[in-house]
């Protein structure tokens, strides 16, 4: 059984479009961190990293608002109720919810995304950051190119008009988001875990909030973005970048030196896997996260 000490909850947060409710699960004592889940997941792919920071961490994972149990937003013309600032805003209400000012946080893909977003937004929020495998979102789509149609192809597919890729999808959803897209997912995702993601996305609401979410990183999120690194904002604390050695980034990026752009603190290095690194390495991410989040 995953996550196992852990509590499970449905908690309720504000929102200025209503209230959100989020499916959580937390579990272990200690300093506190928040882990954030990507795309085409829940939070249950932190499970097996999860379990082993819970002995030295109050740990916190809950489903992004869209993504498995949690609330499906209304979608808005420009898209900023699935925004990454909006996902942000979640979080730091559910931390407050524990009792949480203040907080470590590791984000992998989406989550990494509402991850940095949160720390621009909500600096005096988070004293240490881990982003897993990406770049900004702004930075992707400056450099998009023919390896970025060919390889990230469901970015600009998922962010057409409703309701083109939610019908296409609805055909078969399993096979599109994990055996066409993942061909090999299966065997590094845990049986639980994968019957989790499997059946969210048999949910044709959570097929349409992950339409939303790649809408508003293909403008809302762009858009900010964009902004911030014109104005020269940077994140104030200490950041940790985890990526994986066969995936994109290694192949496409220089990822430090991206990172570095956008905060003065960076540290970090690849790792022997492909993009779902917490699953595929778990006891590597476990031990870099903890070492990480355990300077003080």
């Amino acid at each position: 059984m995953a996550f196992e000490g852990f509590q499970l909850s449905q908690t309720t947060v504000p929102d200025p479009a209503g209230e959100v409710s989020l499916r959580v699960r937390h579990g272990g004592s200690g300093p506190p961190i928040l882990l954030l889940h990507g795309y085409p997941e829940t939070h249950m792919m932190w499970a097996r990293v999860a379990e082993g920071l819970a002995r030295d961490f109050s740990v916190v994972c809950f489903d992004l608002r869209g993504y498995g149990g949690s609330t499906k937003p209304p979608a808005s013309d420009d898209s900023e109720t699935s925004s990454k600032r909006a996902m942000a805003r979640d979080a730091v209400h559910l931390m407050r919810h524990f009792g949480f000012e203040t907080f470590d946080l590791a984000g992998h893909d989406r989550g990494g995304r509402v991850a940095y977003r949160l720390a621009l937004d909500h600096p005096q929020a988070v004293r240490r950051l881990s982003i897993l495998d990406i770049i900004p979102t702004g930075e992707v789509w400056a450099r998009a190119d023919r390896r970025f149609a060919l390889g990230y192809w469901h970015w600009p597919f998922l962010a057409q008009r409703r309701p083109v890729p939610e019908t296409l999808i609805g055909a078969d959803p399993e096979a599109f988001f994990f055996k066409l897209q993942y061909p090999g997912a299966r065997a590094m995702f845990s049986a639980e875990a994968y019957a989790d993601y499997v059946a969210a996305v048999r949910d044709p609401a959570v097929v349409h909030a992950m339409c939303e979410d790649y809408r508003a990183g293909a403008g809302y999120d762009r858009k900010l973005d964009e902004e911030d690194k014109a104005a020269g904002r940077r994140i104030a604390c200490p950041v940790q970048i985890l990526w994986g050695g066969r995936g994109a980034l290694a192949a496409w990026y220089d990822t430090l030196a991206i990172w570095r752009e956008w905060a003065d603190d960076v540290r970090g290095q690849s790792l022997d896997c492909g993009h779902f690194i917490p699953e595929e390495k778990p006891a590597e991410t476990l031990e870099l996260l903890r070492g990480f989040f355990g300077e003080r």
